[in-house]
């Protein structure tokens, strides 16, 4: 990577933060919380661009493999009952479209370097003027984990369509042309839009250590497994120092789907104090928690707590029962209207500054009950009574969260994830 120096601004606009190379005309307001600003129309010119690339599960089975010729990857898959000819034919796409993107960032004058995981460095990132991710929304969730600059821009191309659905990424029928779809941007044809995420503040005996990559803990420890008393030992043997006598630390991966918190060992239960904005701490046990954004609400959130119309129908079915109603169960329509109406209604605005959180699978009897299981928050405190915790940020990085260890949770406006709109 070439050493870099800052370019130099063109315009500074307080709703932009800085905004390098641009030039426009701006309507929006500061405090607003829908989660684009227009520009009339914006003019974005970046010289460099660091593309963050998937790697294909070609490319990772052919790392995992012993055998190092074509015929061993074969045998080894034929194993696993997996399809070699699927799998290789899945990677040239891949590799077609990243090739596209290469294409038209030189077209265009455009500096570009691409990398992947492993090269994908805070330098990498300082060196660019913007991020592309290639690959699907897991690739651009490990690009946005890394961006703290609110004026880096983030877009995301999802070089396999057909096989992953790219809700974070640009539209499907911009993915199938990728090279219109950069001109189309380059040609300044879109909008700005502003993903609001969750910054996480951690005070315990863990809060200073390093996270555990989840994207790359099989390659780099295939046989590790979460052992279940291992933290458990570890606890007997540290100081007796409190968590609230520890310095906080933001944590340096922000949240642009979801925070969970709980057991390792998801057949565990999961223990610990929670509380949202000015609300009372509660002891609960639970499956674990999840706090998601605007973005993560059409996610993990979402399907957890969607239901299906044969639930519907159950409810109305004892509705009519108990309060003499004559709601219509038989009808097919009226149920999926219904059911799709509560469904959607668990989504909101990713520019939204506020929080969901999501009990998963609370326990309920007389000594615990957690009376609002689902519900929004512009802050949350959470404290761990667990041995063996995790704090896991977009299912990507996770941090010890151990007996003792608070985490707060909330949004601020300076560390929202900037991408696009096309128009």
């Amino acid at each position: 990577m070439k050493a870099v120096t800052k370019l130099p601004l063109r315009c500074v606009c307080s709703c932009y933060g800085r905004l390098f190379s641009v030039s426009s005309s701006v309507n929006c307001s500061e405090n607003s919380q829908r989660n684009e600003c227009t520009a009339s129309p914006p003019k974005f010119k970046p010289k460099r661009a660091l593309v963050l690339t998937k790697m294909s599960r070609y490319e990772y089975e052919k790392k995992m493999c012993q055998s190092e010729t074509e015929e061993g990857l074969q045998r080894y898959l034929a194993e696993r009952g997996s399809d070699y000819e699927g799998v290789l034919i899945r990677h040239n796409i891949h590799h077609s479209n990243l090739k596209e993107v290469k294409e038209t960032l030189e077209k265009e004058g455009i500096e570009m370097e691409i990398v992947q995981r492993f090269e994908y460095t805070p330098d990498a990132i300082q060196w660019a003027d913007i991020v592309l991710s290639a690959g699907g929304d897991g690739t651009f969730l490990l690009a946005a984990s890394k961006i703290k600059d609110r004026s880096k821009p983030l877009v995301g191309i999802n070089t396999d369509p057909a096989r992953s659905e790219g809700y974070l990424c640009l539209p499907t029928k911009f993915s199938l042309r990728v090279s219109d779809a950069l001109e189309r941007f380059l040609a300044g044809k879109f909008k700005w839009m502003w993903r609001q995420r969750i910054r996480t503040t951690m005070t315990g005996q863990h809060a200073n250590d390093e996270p555990l990559e989840l994207h790359n803990q099989e390659l780099q420890y295939p046989e590790h497994r979460f052992m279940e008393h291992v933290a458990e030992h570890e606890m007997y043997k540290q100081s007796s120092e409190s968590a609230s006598d520890l310095p906080p630390r933001v944590l340096p991966v922000l949240a642009l789907n979801e925070v969970f918190i709980g057991e390792c060992l998801s057949a565990r239960v999961s223990y610990f104090e929670f509380s949202t904005d000015d609300s009372i701490s509660v002891k609960q046990k639970s499956s674990g928690l999840t706090v998601c954004t605007g973005t993560g609400s059409s996610s993990w959130s979402f399907n957890i707590n969607h239901i299906p119309k044969e639930s519907v129908k159950e409810i109305l079915k004892i509705t009519n029962e108990i309060a003499n109603c004559s709601c219509h169960i038989d009808s097919e329509a009226v149920l999926r209207k219904i059911a799709s109406e509560f469904n959607n209604s668990l989504r909101f605005d990713p520019g939204e500054a506020r929080m969901v959180y999501t009990m998963r699978d609370p326990v309920m009897n007389g000594i615990y009950h957690v009376a609002v299981p689902r519900g929004f928050a512009n802050r949350m405190t959470i404290r761990s009574r667990m041995w063996d915790g995790c704090l896991a940020i977009d299912g990507g990085v996770s941090f010890k969260f151990n007996d003792g260890a608070i985490a707060t949770l909330e949004v601020f406006s300076e560390d929202a994830l900037q991408t696009v709109m096309l128009t």
